[in-house]
C-alpha cells in the first residue's frame, strides 16, 4: 500500500460489508439490548442487534430488519445516530447506528440463537455497565453512551416525536 506521503508498506487488511446496527429507546427511557456470548473472545456481553447490509440494501432497512430478526420487536421510523468505523486501521467496515423511539412487539425473534435474552435496560444504568467492561464491542459502547447522553444528559436535546 502507498501512503499520502508516497512510501510503500506492506499491511493487512480485511475488507468488510457495511454493518447495520438498530436499537429503541422507549418512553421509560429503556433501551432494548441483545445479551449474548461472543465465541471468538468467549466472552458474554450486552450488544444492539447489527448484521450485515446485503449487496443493494438500504442501510436504515437493514438496521431496522436487523432490529426485528434479533428481537421480535419493529421500530418505528429510524433516525441516525452516528457512524464508526471500529478498527480503520485493519479494516474498511463501517457501522452505521440507527435509534427509534417507538416500536411494535411482533412476536418472538426469528433469529433468538444469536442471544441468550432480550432485555428493556434502564439508560441511566449504561454508563456504569460500560465501565463494568458489560459492552465490550467499542462502537455499542459509543453508540448507548451517545444515546445516555441525548436522552439523559444535563444538555440533553428535547424528546423527538
Amino acid at each position: 500500500m502507498e501512503l499520502p506521503d508516497g512510501k510503500h508498506l506492506d499491511h493487512f487488511l480485511i475488507r468488510l460489508r457495511p454493518v447495520a446496527v438498530a436499537t429503541v429507546v422507549n418512553e421509560a427511557n429503556e433501551v432494548l439490548l441483545l445479551w449474548r456470548h461472543r465465541f471468538i473472545t468467549d466472552s458474554w456481553g450486552w450488544e444492539l442487534p447489527a448484521g450485515v447490509v446485503e449487496d443493494g440494501e438500504d442501510v436504515a432497512r437493514a438496521a431496522a430488519r436487523e432490529l426485528e430478526e434479533e428481537t421480535g420487536w419493529r421500530p418505528g421510523p429510524l433516525r441516525h445516530l452516528m457512524t464508526v468505523e471500529p478498527s480503520n486501521g485493519l479494516s474498511d467496515a463501517r457501522h452505521h447506528i440507527y435509534w427509534s423511539d417507538t416500536a411494535v412487539c411482533i412476536g418472538h425473534p426469528v433469529d433468538d440463537f444469536e442471544s441468550d435474552r432480550r432485555e428493556w435496560v434502564p439508560l441511566k444504568l449504561v454508563p456504569d455497565m460500560v465501565a463494568r467492561g458489560e459492552v465490550p464491542a467499542a462502537n455499542m459502547a459509543a453508540a448507548l453512551l451517545l444515546l445516555h447522553h441525548l436522552r439523559l444528559g444535563q444538555d440533553a436535546l428535547p424528546h423527538p416525536s
